[in-house]
């Protein structure tokens, strides 16, 4: 068992909310960590609404929950069954206290709508992301997390093969079966669609152009990447908005969420093969923002760009301070001019610089190459 960096927040998340939703991406270690949970309070029941037995046990779910006062409820992948939180709430309301039920869901709070107009004011929600960099040190080589990702299973397979035929398995269900909980969506057309933004990650979406290429609309390619960001299968960064009367790019960054999907789906098994691939430095972005929405989960993330050429990756911004972060796949960074005009054009408190190396330095004054535990580490001063 690998002690997962959200452990204790969840269970202290338990003694005070009566309703404790953990999402994030199937397979990422969701169920286990609830089990681990489970395993050390008295009492507790564990529902997996994917089990045709514990399905049956909610034949009439209020007969059957309402038995279980007292006790910690665990429901897992409650997306399949909503009719359960307006139960839920009257059952709560009627209990009283905290750690009524643990819920547990592949989908975001956003696409779990009613979860949330439903149980307003009795549930606090909790982002589980695959292992998260802190998490695997000393467990395995920096090459392995790069290149593997870091649902468990790909991570810890013994071989860099069996760890690709686990991601290639992964995609397929998801995009054969998971996807079919969802209407209007073509499995075949999400699969191209995913494949494509893998090719151009990290780079600003134009939806014409993916329109055009799968022969379907604008507005369809926006609801297949909605759909894509809601199962937390890609993450979408928005331009940072600023009143400096700057030409701004307006349109968003969209990455693949796990770096192992994206080398899966571009049939990179190695580190090797994806340190020599041009989409290995979106990759470190995606790791270094993956990080720090998982650590940070409260602030506003962006990226910076304008017409002229100045640029930043992330912009980290928390009431009025503001952070700015430029990730760079290499050991020897270097800011580029660009960067240096984004730095004065938004003025961030700090900037960090962050690279795939054990230690960092000072560049100049409020401005420093950090690796990716000294980021997290020195943000957490602030946010």
């Amino acid at each position: 068992m690998i002690e997962r960096f959200f452990e204790t927040r969840i269970r202290q998340l338990l003694l005070n909310f009566p309703v404790v939703g953990l999402l994030g991406p199937r397979q990422c270690g969701k169920s286990t960590l609830a089990r681990e949970i489970l395993a050390k309070m008295p009492g507790t029941i564990y529902l997996d609404l994917e089990r045709a037995s514990d399905l049956a046990r909610l034949a009439e779910p209020e007969t059957y929950l309402s038995a279980q006062k007292g006790r910690l409820i665990c429901i897992d992948e409650i997306q399949r069954k909503p009719d359960l939180f307006p139960l839920i709430r009257s059952l709560v309301d009627e209990w009283g206290g905290s750690g009524c039920f643990l819920i547990l869901g592949s989908a975001s709070r956003d696409l779990l709508r009613q979860s949330s107009e439903t149980l307003a004011g009795r549930i606090v929600y909790q982002y589980l992301s695959p292992f998260l960099w802190k998490e695997t040190a000393g467990i395995a080589a920096d090459e392995d997390y790069y290149s593997r990702g870091g649902f468990p299973r790909s991570f810890l397979a013994p071989d860099a093969g069996i760890s690709m035929e686990w991601r290639e398995s992964f995609i397929t269900t998801f995009l054969e079966r998971d996807l079919m909980q969802w209407k209007n969506f073509t499995p075949t057309l999400m699969g191209r669609l995913w494949q494509m933004l893998a090719h151009c990650n990290g780079q600003t979406v134009n939806y014409s152009t993916l329109a055009n290429s799968l022969g379907i609309t604008s507005a369809t390619v926006k609801n297949y990447i909605d759909l894509l960001e809601a199962t937390f299968m890609v993450l979408v960064l928005p331009p940072h908005s600023s009143n400096l009367g700057k030409r701004l790019v307006k349109a968003p960054k969209v990455y693949v969420a796990d770096s192992g999907i994206t080398n899966a789906l571009l049939q990179l098994t190695t580190f090797r093969q994806l340190v020599g691939h041009p989409v290995w430095g979106s990759i470190w972005e995606q790791i270094v923002l993956l990080n720090l929405k998982a650590h940070f989960p409260k602030a506003q993330y962006s990226f910076y760009r304008t017409a002229h050429g100045a640029e930043m990756d992330i912009v980290i911004k928390q009431g009025d301070t503001i952070f700015a972060v430029e990730c760079k796949a290499t050991v020897s960074p270097v800011l580029t001019k660009g960067n240096y005009s984004a730095i004065d054009d938004i003025a961030p408190l700090r900037t960090f610089v962050a690279a795939p190396v054990k230690a960092g330095w000072p560049v100049k004054p409020n401005i420093e190459v950090v690796s990716l535990v000294e980021l997290c580490e020195k943000l957490g001063f602030y946010l």
